[in-house]
């Protein structure tokens, strides 16, 4: 690197879970750090992945007082007055502004997931745990959701 130029700075977050509430914290985590001028990688992994397959983003549990379903519907419509973005735009959003995503392909390959099965527009590549490795070790910020 030359004098006066400075390395960006990266982010991993690893999303384990798909539990709704760690969804919208990864993502809001996420797209903070892209307009701080970071970069970002999501590794979804496990039930994180889930979130990836076609129509699955909003599809999670709340990790806590979900009361069969009613503690999710309250939520929602917290949020919403709260003026809190969707699942889906702050995903938007993140894709826009250059966050990768990355989908376990072990993970994958455990759950029967297929490479089609995910959003094709928000997923830039499959990788094992070495790519997590390599990004992470790069990062200034690493968080497990």
């Amino acid at each position: 690197m030359g004098e006066g130029t400075k390395k960006q700075e990266k982010a991993t977050i690893v999303l384990h879970s798909g539990d709704l509430d760690k969804i919208y914290s990864a993502l809001i985590i996420a797209n903070g750090a892209l307009a701080m001028g970071m970069e970002v990688s999501i590794y979804f992994t496990f039930w994180g992945l889930q979130r990836l397959v076609k129509g699955g983003l909003n599809k999670g549990p709340l990790s806590k007082m979900h009361m069969l379903g009613l503690g999710k519907w309250m939520i929602n419509r917290r949020m919403q007055k709260a003026n809190v973005a969707s699942l889906e735009k702050l995903m938007s959003d993140y894709k826009e502004l250059g966050g990768r995503v990355i989908a376990c392909d072990m993970t994958m390959e455990i759950m029967g997931v297929r490479r089609e099965d995910l959003r094709e527009d928000w997923v830039d590549e499959c990788g094992a745990v070495g790519t997590y490795v390599q990004s992470a070790r790069e990062s200034v910020i690493t968080l497990f959701i």
